[in-house]
């Protein structure tokens, strides 16, 4: 069965992150729950224990950077939980069959699998570039029918489901906390299914019921044997499938982009706890919008831009991400190349801001005063975190002490013994907001230097492949060559 559990150095694990917290100090962590709509202090339901669903990519197509604000908000309060010194368990879900995928498979003459196949492949690259860490667990929806077929007999028995024309639906005035989650008041028939399901092509009871499971012919592909009939799942029911597979019947935090609220979310809950009887997810947190420009996003403006877009615009993952939790995940942010112009200078800032103590020459002692505004400037930051997880906050107290040391670094008071524990402070800084690259990758001067020199000896042996490789290379680990009548020139982007 391909659920994708990523191994741990795929994912960096957590063992890889600084844990500075107490549990003292986990009491103090706070978020918005959705549900409750209130700032919640956060309680794991057992023990130090955390378990986590958000809901992932539909790969039909490259996720677009809405998209990834959306999975970077997740991995900021992953990498926090870590950090705080919870034993988390992270799940991302891959939707890999819906009406869209397999009307472009068709379209294509493909299977399903062929089709989705390299947006999986391209979804992780992408991730692993903006340096989002990846899930412990991403289960595929294609490989959980089971689990899906199980729930729907469930509801068929106990009511809360029934067959139409041979496809299976949800029976929302069975529960009676439809619409605890979205607080819309639902008065008579009003539409509660999603632009993925087509509510005029069925027969149903009531207008806002969802369809669990579709109806398909014998001899459809995309389709799967059931109890109840051949079909396929509708969309709501594979994420509770997945989550309550790998999570248990409850778990933690349930988290996602806004969009997804209603009637995903909504869905979620009632056909979970319409199965289970039991509560679904004790905390709900939702990413807000990403707008482009102050528009909202959307192909039939031009704007839905991928992450491979702006890549080729010259822009550097880190500045991309640096801009995506420069603003609260609550609260909308405006999307402009001009601001991503301002993010590409404040992490080309930071970066040489950390290489520029690391060789800085400085006399031998020790400052207290220094270090103790150091771990101030930290703790600031983990109490902007633990206050639902405000980024813009938190990035204050990062930028404050980095001008507070470069003060002390220009007026030489900064001394052999603070070097160490600055450092430390940044590493925590990073392990929260991975905001510097991996110095594990990146290249010394020495070593740049020879690598000019052998592209310089390949070309002069007209071994241009070789060449153009050791340029390729250089370039992907963020080295401008520019060749100039005195020589190579380079630069770190």
């Amino acid at each position: 069965m391909k659920i994708y559990t990523i191994s741990k150095d795929a994912r960096q694990s957590s063992e890889a992150l600084p844990v500075k917290a107490t549990v003292t100090a986990n009491k103090m962590l706070k978020f918005h729950n959705t549900l409750s709509n209130k700032i919640e202090e956060f309680h794991p339901l057992s023990g130090n224990e955390v378990k986590m669903y958000i809901c992932g990519p539909t790969v039909w197509n490259f996720a677009h950077i809405g998209n990834f604000r959306t999975f970077t908000f997740g991995d900021i309060l992953a990498r926090y939980l870590r950090y705080k010194g919870f034993d988390l368990t992270y799940v991302m879900n891959l939707t890999d069959v819906d009406d869209r995928i397999i009307n472009e498979a068709s379209k294509r003459n493909i299977s399903i699998d062929e089709m989705t196949a390299p947006f999986i492949v391209a979804f992780w690259e992408d991730m692993d570039a903006i340096g989002n860490l990846r899930p412990d667990i991403a289960p595929r929806a294609t490989e959980h029918i089971a689990e899906m077929i199980e729930i729907i007999s469930t509801l068929l028995e106990n009511g809360k489901a029934y067959e139409s024309d041979g496809s299976i639906y949800y029976r929302i005035s069975a529960f009676p906390d439809y619409g605890k989650l979205s607080k819309i008041k639902f008065e008579g028939n009003i539409v509660g299914g999603s632009e993925r399901i087509d509510t005029d092509k069925y027969e149903k009871e009531d207008a806002r019921d969802f369809a669990l499971w579709k109806l398909v012919d014998d001899d459809d592909p995309t389709g799967w044997e059931a109890p109840f009939g051949r079909g396929r799942p509708g969309w709501h029911i594979e994420c509770s499938a997945m989550s309550m597979k790998y999570l248990g019947e409850t778990f933690d935090i349930h988290a996602g982009g806004i969009d997804l609220q209603f009637p995903h979310h909504e869905n979620e809950i009632a056909q979970s706890e319409g199965a289970t009887g039991k509560l679904f997810a004790k905390y709900w947190l939702h990413g807000e919008f990403l707008k482009i420009d102050n528009e909202k996003m959307a192909k039939s403006l031009g704007n839905d831009f991928t992450l491979r877009d702006i890549f080729s615009r010259g822009f550097s993952p880190l500045a991309i991400r640096y801009l995506l939790f420069s603003v609260p995940y609550g609260k909308q942010l405006n999307f402009t190349f001009e601001n991503l112009k301002g993010a590409e200078t404040t992490v080309e800032r930071l970066n040489d801001f950390k290489k520029r103590l690391h060789e800085a020459h400085l006399q031998d002692g020790v400052n207290p005063h220094l270090q103790s505004k150091v771990r101030e400037y930290l703790r600031e930051f983990e109490e902007a975190m633990d206050d639902n997880l405000n980024t813009s906050v938190g990035l204050a107290a990062l930028h404050n002490m980095v001008r507070e040391v470069n003060t002390a670094l220009a007026n030489e008071t900064v001394l052999t013994e603070d070097r160490s524990v600055i450092l430390q402070v940044l590493d925590s800084f990073h392990a929260v907001l991975g905001i510097f690259p991996d110095e594990s990758e990146e290249l010394i001067d020495d070593d740049i230097e020879k690598l000019i020199d052998e592209r310089q000896e390949a070309r002069r042996s007209r071994d241009f492949a070789r060449s153009d490789e050791i340029r390729d290379m250089l370039a992907e680990k963020g080295i401008m060559l520019e060749d100039t009548k005195d020589g190579v020139r380079w630069r770190r982007k």
